[in-house]
């Protein structure tokens, strides 16, 4: 495999000699002008005279004119904020931004307070503190989307260094895992459009996949909630993604190139007249050339577009588009060899998507109140596909056949109120969700029952929420409190929106300048996946008496923060979980699957089974601009289920008990970084299997895999995993274009993954003679370990 890697990066490592050759012999490195504008975020009118500063560069600074229009000269070219303070106004401080040519206009929103008599000069710090949120809430910036190691500026990858979120050490998933919940209790948002998944090829009925559906390119800032959910952003048990996409540019046109050892990419911005401005990106990935290369039978492909235009009709109205589509196609590599490579050709899927999103939102700012109205559409078109010893050339051989759609369309007001030290926030959606799926499956309970069924899906579901946050006039004490109430016209039971109201609370004091405490509680609901909701037997639907899964969940904190540099926190976190879909068939809970390539609920399920997780985080951040950024995390915990409120809990499949996370990106001179991550993860339980169900003919003709014991699910557990990645990246800056260079090496350590022995067929029947239903394959054990080198080495080039 050596060879093959070496031949295949060769022409990449050639180039970047060579350029980086040219580093030593280039001239002296150019400087760039910012200019932008400071306005008055509620009356949307300039601020006259405010100052502003460049972040790490204190003193490259300007003074805005009587407009608010300010020009920053002479600036070096990296990643930095910006910091905007005037008399009577809030500093400010905003995410971050590549100061190169291609830098765009920065308007710059600040907040008036008129308890203020002179302006504030102590800079704000960078680390965001809401006060709905004061626990379990990160703010993701660009310069740790443009560089962490082990990434590749996937945003999925990117938030396992935060603490609570485990990872698949198998490595060729990022399915999110927080906090002891499963990977199909998050939800995503991009500019308050709700997008159903962020990565390609996922599982039907959950979510993950190899890779983000997101560019990066495009991401301003992300803010990640592990808990204390913001009341407007419903379906979540475990975490939201809240996504910000940049601004057009509205004096320039900008693109860039990239080029990386899985896709190929342009992305570009600008404006079109005065008042209209756009991002867009496209995407053609050739990651089944490093799957090849790294030996595995299936081989992904995908393509995708992202689009963003904003249109300004006037100071207080605006109109937001978006679009989104992916297309994905994983066909199996059925060349490859050894006994690995056929085991996983006996049971994984062909698999087709298509995904697209579109959105509009309506903006209207009046001074103290702010008003937007949004439209969303989701669509999911899913089509798997498996053939016994993956031969198509006969129709018996047929073992799989889904098609199914998901489609969503959500229209959702909100209006956002300051008064005095009050905000509030009121909102309504209303959204109408479409499924339809046809299945043929060849599935053995305890005897082999091929289904076939149809299914048609149309109900709506409604929501109400409120949220009015307080903070003190010394500016000490915070208070959030919050209500969501979610109905769905799938069934009677459903429809009784009093059944799902979702109160929650938020509190936060600050103790002192450095130290603070915070805490939150609340109940949050989400609808079972459409795939159990659709699911027929004879035509009727057999998951009719479903309920919304729901958790109780509590978090209390400590917080430290010193001055901007550093960051401490300490966290303690409880979740409980009722109302969980049950499998019938395995009597292991809905949560505890959708990890893997597939679909998840299309089965008869029942909702009394119950969950807990619990534990402490400690997390650290310490950042000095222009040198360095560290983010460190531990978490311990348990994530369990039982059956029902009379069982005995077991582990959950999410029960790794302990994850370790540090990361930390370094910025040399001359515009290197180097950047490194330790990743350790406590093993996953798992469960042994059933040789006597395995072995049947009949059973393994239907899967292609071995059957587990349920009997003793989870109760063995997997050796504890780490790995340490390294990325170095080199920015060129010319005064017309910026060229980057990167290497990223994935688990430098060379870590094994033990995983279980693998059961599977010799394809020899032991007892031929015996009826079709007693017959039995003679089996084997194959060992499975996982873990590898991976290396990326990318190239891009914005002009």
């Amino acid at each position: 495999m050596s060879k093959h890697f070496v031949s295949f990066f060769r022409p990449f490592i050639t180039l970047l000699l060579t350029i980086f050759a040219l580093d030593s012999t280039k001239s002296a490195e150019p400087r760039f002008t910012i200019s932008g504008r400071v306005f008055d975020v509620e009356s949307r009118q300039p601020v006259p005279y405010a100052t502003v500063v460049v972040d790490g560069q204190v003193e490259r600074g300007a003074s805005a004119d009587s407009l608010g229009m300010f020009v920053i000269e002479s600036v070096r070219p990296g990643i930095y904020r910006l910091i905007a303070s005037s008399i009577g106004y809030r500093s400010a401080t905003t995410p971050e931004y590549i100061i190169s040519a291609s830098t765009p206009f920065i308007e710059i929103p600040i907040e008036a307070d008129t308890t203020l008599l002179d302006a504030i000069y102590v800079t704000p710090s960078p680390f965001v503190r809401i006060t709905s949120s004061p626990v379990s809430m990160r703010t993701i910036s660009l310069g740790e989307i443009e560089k962490s190691a082990g990434a590749n500026r996937d945003i999925s990858r990117i938030v396992r260094s935060y603490p609570g979120v485990a990872y698949s050490p198998v490595g060729y998933r990022n399915d999110l895992i927080v906090r002891g919940g499963g990977p199909a209790e998050n939800s995503f948002f991009v500019d308050g459009i709700e997008i159903p998944n962020i990565n390609h090829f996922a599982t039907l009925g959950a979510s993950g996949g190899p890779v983000s559906i997101l560019n990066a390119d495009l991401i301003r800032e992300i803010r990640f909630y592990t808990g204390a959910f913001p009341a407007n952003r419903g379906g979540s048990l475990s975490s939201v993604l809240d996504f910000s996409l940049r601004e057009g540019d509205t004096e320039n046109q900008s693109f860039k190139a990239t080029l990386g050892a899985s896709e190929v990419g342009i992305s570009g911005e600008g404006h079109i007249g005065k008042k209209t401005t756009y991002l867009f990106s496209a995407r053609q990935s050739y990651l089944q050339l490093l799957f090849k290369l790294l030996g595995l039978p299936f081989l992904p492909n995908y393509i995708d577009a992202q689009a963003k235009f904003k249109v300004r009709i006037n100071s207080q109205n605006e109109l937001i588009f978006l679009g989104l589509c992916g297309v994905d196609n994983m066909r199996l590599n059925t060349d490859e060899r050894g006994e690995q490579a056929e085991y996983l050709l006996s049971y994984l899927p062909d698999l087709q998507q298509e995904t697209f999103t579109l959105g509009v939102v309506w903006r209207h700012y009046g001074g103290a109140h702010t008003q937007s109205l949004s439209f969303g559409y989701n669509y999911l078109n899913n089509r798997n596909t498996k053939y016994r010893n993956n031969d198509p050339s006969s129709p018996e051989n047929l073992i799989l056949k889904l098609r199914a759609n998901e489609m969503k369309s959500t229209l959702r007001f909100e209006n956002r109120s300051r008064i005095g030290r009050w905000q509030l926030m009121q909102g309504a959606e209303i959204a109408l969700r479409n499924y339809s799926n046809h299945t043929y499956q060849q599935r053995y309970i305890t005897t082999l029952a091929p289904i076939d069924y149809s299914s048609h899906l149309d109900f709506p579901t409604m929501a109400l929420f409120l949220t009015a946050d307080y903070r003190s006039l010394n500016e000490r004490l915070g208070v959030s409190l919050g209500v969501r109430a979610d109905g769905s016209g799938y069934s009677p039971r459903m429809s009784r929106f009093w059944r799902q109201i979702s109160p929650r609370i938020s509190l936060s004091y600050a103790l002192g300048e450095k130290w603070s405490l915070g805490g939150s509680g609340g109940l949050y609901y989400q609808l079972p996946p459409l795939t159990a909701l659709g699911f027929r037997e004879k035509g009727v639907l057999v998951n009719h008496s479903l309920e919304y899964l729901r958790v109780a969940s509590a978090a209390v904190g400590v917080d430290f923060r010193h001055q901007r540099s550093l960051a401490l926190s300490f966290e303690g976190f409880y979740k409980f979980y009722t109302h969980v879909p049950l499998s019938i068939a395995d009597g292991i809970p809905l949560a505890c699957k959708g990890n893997d390539y597939g679909t998840v609920g299309d089965e008869a399920l029942r909702s009394t089974a119950e969950g807990r997780a619990f534990g402490a985080e400690f997390s650290a951040r310490w950042q000095v601009v222009d040198k360095f950024n560290m983010v460190g995390s531990v978490t311990l915990y348990r994530s369990e289920y039982r059956k029902d409120h009379t069982s005995e809990y077991v582990a959950s499949a999410w029960d790794n008990r302990f994850l370790v996370n540090i990361s930390g990106i370094l910025s040399l001179p001359r515009n290197w970084s180097v950047a490194a991550k330790l990743s350790a993860i406590g093993g996953a339980p798992y469960t042994p299997y059933d040789e006597q169900v395995s072995s049947l003919k009949e059973y393994w003709d239907s899967y292609g895999r071995a059957a587990y014991d349920y009997s003793r699910y989870n109760s063995l557990r997997l050796k504890s995993f780490y790995q340490i990645d390294l990325r170095i990246d080199k920015e060129f800056y010319f005064r017309r274009w910026r060229l980057g260079l990167y290497v990223d090496l994935q688990n430098v350590t060379l870590s094994h993954l033990r995983l279980p022995d693998a059961l599977v067929s010799t394809g020899i029947v032991a007892n031929p003679a015996a009826p079709l239903s007693e017959q039995r394959y003679i089996m084997k054990r194959i060992k499975q370990e996982s873990g590898t080198l991976v290396p990326t080495i990318g190239i891009t080039a914005q002009f």
